[in-house]
């Protein structure tokens, strides 16, 4: 193991809630829960605001609603997160060739590898210096750990949370790891903590003191020796830039228990579709086939198929996935179907009968539908087109109004806020959800830069686009963040007459519960007003209120 605090751990604050408060100016200080809004949605991110109520990652959505039932419940947007995510991966990779990307938000560092850094004083340097381009391009704060090993490296960067730096001098590992409770350690998670905590072994001083060969015996042989060193401080896990891919998978919860078999198995099928665009879109192929099936009573059930060679060819793929549905008895509902593929190579191995049944089936449609094509056109007319979709928290442009985002959409009506990441807190509008001049749009960057600032950051760095020099604000997590939030009003929160409907704030037009379960659809956030705007009390914090209360 080095001698010297080289390896850099990054985890960004609250990634996901925290990019939404910088691309939402009117969110900024207040809860945000991030994650799916359906009745079996899981809490993807939340704001530090939103952890003081107890909302956590991993929690069931229905369980967030009724801890912080005024919190801002937003749809992902994983396209903006990738493209911050590059940022700030572009900023790491100008400090080392050895980045080891973990998600999205999470990455460790060599700084040794790199030239950046070789003792405590380059290494605290280096780190400062990280989170400050980190908050200059993105607007975002990380949590930065500098340690010998990446175990400690990770366990610095949870103590310095939110947005902070701490760096754990050589020889102090002991100390340090000894009163932290077990599950610290990478590797415990709730069942072995608690064996161990049945064992009488709460801490990792206590697992230490047990000795390997107990520990051996509690826990297997591999687990045993790999938690012994841990506790004594032992990793010498290297930092690799490249992590194989060992599967593509993809799988669906449903709202509501699917018991017809007919949809149970399109639902696989279009699984199998997803998959198979995933591997392609990672130049790979799979031998291995793999079904999961979550039943009504939550037992899941995975079955998997071995192929002659490995392949990309969604038919082969929707046949096998197919075949091991057969052998799954779905009488009593599911709750979640998945589909994935392993055993991965970079080349395929055609299979030849697929590949020619599947021209042969393509020749007899391509025949028969030169036949009715007329009829099919005549159909396709006479079927309405489908009524458009506005997830919360998703970018929007209006002809009149300009960019903005939805705040929440029901009974025929969607809600949007009209600002932008740059400017002050914007004021609500609704429109029906059919109105011609409100179109989806593309997140903006969340700071803004203008040529003379291209050459600042390192290449992939910088936010795209060419706009004036104006910084968007600062969005920080403040974790004394509690009590009522701020609930004033914004700059103008009146709703006139914004596609010539006259907007009653006691009748249900506007959203849902995307923006607080005790909202019911009624928009209270864009009741009519006559009182002065107020000033945002700081940066962070937004002038109106995103929130609906009871």
């Amino acid at each position: 193991m080095r001698t010297t605090p080289t390896i850099l751990h990054l985890d960004m604050d609250a990634f996901f809630a925290s990019a939404e408060q910088a691309s939402k100016p009117s969110l900024r200080g207040k809860a945000v829960v991030v994650g799916g809004l359906g009745p079996r949605g899981v809490v993807a991110t939340a704001s530090y605001e939103a952890r003081v109520f107890g909302v956590n990652s991993a929690m069931p959505m229905a369980q967030a609603r009724r801890r912080a039932p005024n919190a801002a419940y937003l749809v992902p947007r994983f396209g903006l997160y990738r493209e911050v995510s590059e940022q700030v991966m572009g900023l790491l990779r100008a400090l080392s060739p050895l980045v080891e990307p973990l998600s999205l938000d999470e990455a460790f560092v060599d700084l040794e590898a790199g030239g950046t850094a070789w003792d405590d004083a380059s290494a605290r340097l280096a780190g400062a210096k990280l989170r400050a381009d980190i908050r200059a391009v993105t607007g975002l704060t990380g949590s930065v750990g500098l340690a010998a090993s990446k175990m400690l490296a990770k366990i610095a960067s949870e103590q310095a949370k939110p947005d902070g730096l701490v760096l754990i001098e050589p020889g102090t590992e002991r100390a340090l790891l000894g009163p932290m409770p077990v599950r610290t350690l990478p590797g415990v998670g709730p069942a072995t903590g608690d064996h161990l905590r049945r064992a009488g072994i709460a801490t990792v001083e206590e697992l230490a003191e047990a000795g390997e060969d107990e520990l051996v015996r509690l826990l297997g042989k591999a687990h045993g020796h790999a938690l012994f060193a841990m506790a004594l401080a032992h990793d010498v896990r290297p930092v690799v830039a490249e992590r194989e891919t060992k599967s593509v998978s993809v799988e669906d919860t449903y709202d509501v228990d699917i018991h017809d078999r007919v949809r149970v198995e399109l639902e696989v099928q279009r699984l199998a579709d997803r998959c198979v665009r995933r591997l392609r879109r990672a130049g790979l192929s799979g031998r291995t086939i793999v079904l999961k099936v979550r039943r009504y009573d939550f037992s899941t059930l995975t079955r998997s198929e071995t192929l002659r060679g490995p392949t990309d060819d969604p038919g082969v793929v929707r046949e096998a996935a197919a075949r091991l549905l057969e052998g799954v008895d779905t009488t009593g509902g599911v709750r979640l179907l998945g589909v994935g593929v392993s055993g991965l190579a970079d080349y395929t191995q055609e299979d030849l009968f697929a590949q020619a049944q599947a021209a042969a089936v393509g020749e007899a449609a391509a025949e028969e539908g030169s036949a009715d094509e007329p009829a099919e056109e005549a159909a396709a007319e006479a079927v309405a087109p489908p009524e458009r979709r506005w997830p919360s928290g998703h970018d929007v442009c209006h002809a009149e109004y300009g960019h903005g985002w939805v705040q929440g959409s029901g009974l025929g009506r969607v809600t949007v806020r009209f600002e932008t990441p740059y400017s002050e807190p914007g004021r609500v509008r609704t429109f029906r959800t059919d109105d011609p001049r409100l179109e989806p749009a593309d997140p903006l960057p969340l700071v803004e830069r203008g040529p003379e600032d291209a050459d600042a950051f390192p290449a992939g760095a910088g936010p795209s686009g060419s706009q004036a020099v104006t910084r968007g604000p600062r969005v920080g997590p403040d974790p004394r963040a509690g009590g009522d939030l701020d609930t004033s009003p914004g700059p103008d929160r009146r709703v006139g007459r914004a596609t010539g409907l006259d907007v009653d704030p006691d009748r249900a037009v506007g959203p849902g519960p995307d923006l607080g379960a005790g909202a019911g659809p009624a928009v209270r956030d864009a009741q009519a007003s006559s009182v002065p705007a107020s000033r945002p009390k700081s940066r962070s914090g937004g002038g109106g209120d995103a929130t609906s209360r009871p």
